[in-house]
This record gives structure tokens, sequence and C-alpha cells, in this order.
């Protein structure tokens, strides 16, 4: 009998941990549709952004910024813009708040160490900025192991990306890049591929003539710039920074709940796979008990007959 108590309570567990994992997967599949029509809203704006700022940048010729004084390192952009040697990286680094998203928190810290290493190889430093905190609590412990330095966390932003948590992020590294901590700015997150599927990959921010556009430049001299090209500059390149690392943020959580539904929805699986495997196994010692108790009744009765 303890052993028919002991399956059935293993049951009970499971369809109990079912009802959570099937509602997670439907929290998820709600959530992930929202985010692909914003995923896929934003990327045409972030595109012809970048193609604006491509443009003007190659029909500005040399400009006198000695008398020029900005309110914040991100409208710095002679620095900002400005050709360096690369002695230490800044990587943003965009995981989540939240487990139980298949390994979707793994393969970018996975991700993150293979880069930070092979920029060690080149005798490259590494200076990270972390988005979310499973990302945070998995880094720290390999600090010292890597060798990389941690520079500012972000661990409580909202679930939703906004424009004004982008700007925190692209204050953050500007000012960092401004004082000559970093050399270059890169993403690590993840692309929205579909429901099913996403990609982890490195974006590069800053410097510019590392970044590679697919589009065919038009004719840059045409380009007029109102009212002039320094006050344009000191406004573009702030949203040039902080529209990808917004966009950055939309892919990732869109990723996120991709990969949570999916893992929810393997999960539910396996618990009917294990339910109906148990159920089984109660079945026949269930059977086994009552063969034993019929066997045992017949027995006494003949015994008494004879």
């Amino acid at each position: 009998m303890a052993n028919l108590k002991k399956i059935k309570t293993r049951i009970n567990s499971i369809k109990s941990t079912q009802k959570i994992t099937r509602a997670m997967k439907m929290v998820a599949s709600a959530k992930v549709k929202k985010f692909e029509n914003k995923v896929k809203a934003s990327r045409p704006f972030t595109y012809e952004l970048e193609k604006i700022f491509y443009r003007l940048l190659h029909s500005v010729q040399d400009i006198d910024t000695s008398q020029t004084v900005f309110k914040e390192p991100i409208n710095n952009y002679p620095v900002l813009l400005k050709e360096r040697e690369i002695k230490n990286v800044g990587l943003l680094i965009l995981t989540s708040n939240k487990g139980l998203s298949g390994a979707f928190n793994a393969n970018l810290v996975r991700y993150t160490l293979k880069t930070i290493e092979s920029y060690k190889e080149k005798g490259i430093g590494c200076e990270l900025f972390i988005v979310g905190q499973k990302g945070y609590n998995a880094l720290k412990r390999v600090t010292d192991e890597y060798g990389f330095k941690i520079t500012q966390t972000y661990l409580s932003f909202s679930e939703t990306p906004t424009s004004s948590q982008s700007r925190i992020v692209a204050m953050d590294m500007a000012r960092a890049y401004v004082n000559g901590n970093i050399d270059s700015m890169e993403i690590i997150t993840t692309r929205f591929r579909n429901m099913m599927s996403y990609s982890v990959e490195r974006w590069d921010i800053l410097p510019l003539d590392e970044i590679d556009y697919d589009y065919t430049l038009e004719d840059f001299s045409s380009m007029e710039v109102e009212p002039d090209t320094p006050s344009i500059l000191a406004e573009i390149v702030p949203l040039f920074i902080s529209s990808i690392i917004f966009q950055a943020m939309l892919e990732s959580i869109a990723s996120e709940l991709a990969s949570r539904m999916t893992a929810m929805s393997a999960a539910c699986n396996n618990a009917d796979e294990m339910i109906q495997k148990l159920t089984i196994d109660y079945n026949k010692v269930r059977q086994a008990m009552i063969t034993q108790e019929i066997t045992e009744i017949v027995g006494g009765s003949s015994a008494i007959n004879k």
C-alpha cells in the first residue's frame, strides 16, 4: 500500500507542476506575440535612422568644435565618432531577470565568455554593462577567472523595454567612452527570428568604421542640413546609440519569451509522459495487490473446506 501512496503522491505533484508550466506557457504565448509586433514595427525605424546617420556623416566636412560645450557625454559627437586604438571594449550584455526560459541566459553567458576570451588573446580588455539578474549572477562568479570588469548593472528594469531605459544605458556607455575607459561599444543580444527560434549575436555600435551596412549609400553631397551640422550631430548621435540599444532590448525580450514558451511547452509534454508512465506503474501495482488478495482468499477458503 505504501508504494501506491508514493506513486499517487508523485502523480499529484507532477500534475500541480504541470498546471504552473501550462499557465507560464499561456502567459509567454500571449506576450511574445505582442513583442513580436513591437520588434517588427521597430526594425524599419532603426534601419532608416542608421541609413540617415551614415548619409549625414559622409556629407559632413571638417567641423570646428573647439568652442562647443556639450551638456552630456553622449552629445559629445567629436569624441564618440573619433577613431582610436581599441584597448578596452565595452560589452552590453542583455539577459533576463527571470529563469525558466530554457537555454536563453546560458547561451548568452557562453557567447559572452567566448567573446571575452577572443579579446583577451588579442590583448584587449573588456568592461561589462549587464542588463538582467540572471546574467549578472552567472558572470560575477567568473570575473577573476576570465579577467573582465563589471562596470555597470541594470537589475531593476521593467519587463517592457522603454526608450528611457535605453537612454540610461546609452548615457552610461557614452560616459565611459568619452572618459577613455572603453574604446568600443558592442552589444551581445539575441535576434528574434520567430516563435520557435532566435540567434545570439554581437552588434557593433562604435567605432563606426567597424560597422557593415547592406544598403547602397546615395549621393551624400546633395544632403542639406538645417539649422547646422553640429547641432544635428549632437542630437542624432545620442538617438543613434539609444535606438540600437532599444532595438536590442526588444529583440532580447521577444527571444526570452519565445524561449520560455518553448521550454514550458516541452515541460508540459514531459509531464504528460511522466504522468502516463506513473499511471501505468500505479495500475500494475494495484492489479498485483488485488491479485495477491484474491489468491490469499482462495487459499484460505480451500484450507477451511479441507
